[in-house]
């Protein structure tokens, strides 16, 4: 970048200033594409144009209807907002209906989910036969069932729901609570959206997969070591507890296999990509590390895996990524991975310490003797 354009950027607290944002407002603000960026998304900072603040600060009603775009709301509050009880509000968002854009652990390590105002208010105005009367009917279901009408937290990704055919039908809200898939889904489209790097996106798809399911599909430890390099904070901050960090992995990691699957679908695809553009840093003369499905992949898988990814992308801000009717917040975070010493036969490093150890034992036994324990 010339020193003409450097001049011509502001850096993203110098931004937040001049627009009289606080840092949580602007960080939002910019997810949602109401402030224009430019770089890279995760490899560097992000800067706004010059031009991008003067135009929001000639913009009428400014400061205060760029603040209230971004203005977040908790249950309570957005229930008054809706104008019904903070119950029928829970259950709103727990069927799906409602998809919270952030949410952060208090001191009694619950989760406390905030939502948008505007979209609030737009769902207010557009389903009222939701706010007043008979909810669809909730109960235990004993095995699974498939969505009826257009449910948020289910197969189709990114449907509005809708409520006179949940009525109609008997739909009943589910148990399982849709809040951390949706907000997931949610998550990967908007940073998807900022990034044009292809490492990038897939390590953007990658951070919500487990480090069992990484590992699976992607065999190459260095391309692994590259992926978590470049791994997207989804949430700021980490809890100083143990029981804290253990919540926050749940709420980061996919869970349910549909969701599972199309998160490895997306990555699959994006990593193709990526493998074209360019291979991943590694010492010299080491090759990747193939599976058979990325030597021969077939047209089918091919086309099926690049929808994904486009689908994931191109859905609105206020549509989830692909959810199920059964939602459990389970998992473990992933942690990055060391890249491990060049040489070798492409073995991870402490596979190999293993092996050395394990000989070494095997050696010191006298014939026909036992190890003390």
């Amino acid at each position: 970048m010339s020193v003409v354009e450097v001049s011509e950027t502001l850096a993203a607290g110098r931004a937040a200033q001049e627009l009289r944002l606080k840092r949580g407002e602007f960080e939002l603000a910019t997810q949602m594409g109401h402030v224009r960026t430019v770089g890279g998304a995760l490899s560097g900072r992000r800067r706004v144009p010059r031009g991008e603040v003067e135009r929001l600060r000639r913009a009428a009603g400014f400061p205060g209807a760029l603040r209230e775009r971004v203005r977040t709301v908790g249950t309570a509050e957005g229930a008054e907002l809706m104008d019904i009880s903070p119950g029928r509000f829970t259950r709103l968002a727990r069927a799906g209906y409602l998809v919270p854009v952030r949410f952060y652990l208090n001191r009694y390590r619950a989760v406390v989910w905030l939502y948008l105002a505007e979209e609030l208010r737009a769902f207010a105005s557009g389903e009222p036969g939701l706010l007043a009367g008979r909810l669809p009917r909730s109960g235990t279901r004993t095995g699974p069932r498939k969505p009826t009408g257009r449910a948020r937290c289910g197969s189709d990704m990114g449907v509005v729901p809708d409520a006179g055919a949940a009525e109609a039908a008997g739909a009943m809200v589910p148990e399982e609570d849709c809040r951390p898939r949706n907000w997931r889904g949610r998550r990967i489209g908007l940073l998807l959206h900022e990034s044009d790097d292809r490492w990038e996106r897939a390590a953007i798809v990658g951070s919500v997969l487990d480090p069992v399911q990484l590992a699976e599909l992607v065999p190459d430890p260095y391309e692994r070591a590259c992926l978590n390099r470049l791994r997207p904070d989804l949430a700021p901050g980490r809890p100083g507890s143990e029981a804290g960090r253990e919540v926050m992995g749940r709420l980061l990691t996919a869970d349910e296999p549909d969701e599972i699957s199309w998160h490895r679908s997306s990555l699959t695809a994006l990593l193709a990509d990526a493998r074209r553009d360019r291979q991943a840093p590694r010492p010299s003369g080491t090759a990747p590390t193939l599976t058979r499905a990325q030597e021969t992949p077939s047209a089918e898988d091919s086309a099926r895996t690049t929808d994904s990814v486009r689908a994931t992308e191109s859905a609105p801000a206020t549509d989830p990524a692909p959810a199920t009717e059964s939602v459990r917040a389970t998992g473990s975070v992933g942690t990055s991975e060391p890249v491990p010493y060049g040489g070798g036969r492409g073995r991870p490093l402490l596979t190999r310490l293993r092996g050395r150890r394990v000989r070494g034992r095997e050696a010191a036994l006298p014939l026909g003797g036992t190890a003390d324990r």
